[in-house]
């Protein structure tokens, strides 16, 4: 578990998400570095246009992950390389939907927030094996929607990108220990 991580974690999701786009078949609408226009909008308190999502910096897109997502989703708490694979799950689909599946795969009741009892019980088992059990339970949500044969490609590889980091990340901190 490593703060330092987050850094690491959102060049990640960068790397993935791009910049702006408003492709017809994203319910997402306009993005831009993986942010929405709702986002942004929720962030800044008030309605935005497309230009001001086209608009958007770096700098302000690292503080919207880090408070939105990678701080929900207790980020700074998590095992190294589940972090990873934990915030780029909440980024792709949201903070609640991220978090059951990593409550589902510890085996504790899900309830869309991980808090004390989550940790305790990702904490009981090998983060490697969560990262492949977790990974697998987002494709499989992923698959299921009704965009993935407009997106599926790009998915997939990210989630098999996201989870060979992971587990490189995972193992690195194994070694350390």
């Amino acid at each position: 578990m490593a703060a330092v991580n987050f850094d690491r974690a959102l060049a990640a999701v960068l790397k993935h998400e791009g910049g702006y786009a408003d492709h017809p078949r994203d319910p997402g609408g306009a993005t831009n570095l993986g942010v929405t226009r709702a986002t942004l909008a929720r962030w800044r308190g008030r309605p935005v246009s497309k230009a001001e999502v086209r608009a958007l910096t770096r700098a302000e897109a690292a503080k919207i992950y880090r408070a939105l997502y990678w701080d929900e989703i207790a980020g700074d708490a998590l095992p190294d390389g589940l972090d990873l694979a934990v915030f780029d799950y909440c980024v792709n689909s949201g903070p609640g939907r991220a978090a059951r599946a990593l409550q589902a795969v510890a085996g504790t009741r899900g309830d869309g927030r991980i808090g004390k009892i989550t940790l305790a019980c990702v904490a009981l088992r090998d983060p490697e094996h969560l990262i492949i059990a977790y990974c697998r339970k987002r494709l499989t949500f992923l698959e299921r929607l009704r965009t993935f044969a407009v997106f599926g490609r790009g998915w997939r590889r990210r989630v098999d990108e996201t989870q060979a980091l992971a587990l490189e990340m995972a193992r690195e901190q194994k070694l350390a220990a």
